[in-house]
């Protein structure tokens, strides 16, 4: 199973960035995905996660500003940031792994190798 991010970048407060995420060598479209989040000297935390259903659940700090999509055709997964803070600035990653969501974190048990987002004042 291979995971690679895209679409990472720099961007001023209030902007928007969409992350996407392709999935190799997996069925993926009946496992849950997600997104998490990283910065340093703190814990990689999860900040949305989408079922093999489509029912989707997020991170209470990000919570009516991004949006977790995927395209089945495609096997990739989005997330769509708006209305980005200096706090939203962190190494995403995108990860899968089992046939079920508990929340934003997963579980999960692979992952990409991150993209980097930088949200400035």
């Amino acid at each position: 199973v291979q995971l690679q991010e895209a679409g990472g970048g720099s961007v001023q407060a209030g902007g928007s960035l969409r992350l996407s995420c392709t999935v190799s060598g997996y069925t993926y479209n009946k496992y849950c995905l997600g997104w998490l989040r990283q910065t340093p000297g703190n814990e990689r935390e999860g900040v949305a996660s989408i079922d093999g259903d489509g029912n989707t659940q997020y991170a209470e700090a990000v919570k009516g500003r991004f949006t977790i999509s995927k395209d089945n055709t495609e096997n990739t997964l989005y997330l769509q940031m708006d209305s980005l803070k200096r706090e939203d600035t962190a190494i995403y990653t995108c990860a899968t792994g089992f046939q079920y969501c508990e929340g934003a974190e997963g579980p999960y048990n692979y992952w990409g190798q991150g993209t980097q987002v930088t949200v400035s004042s």
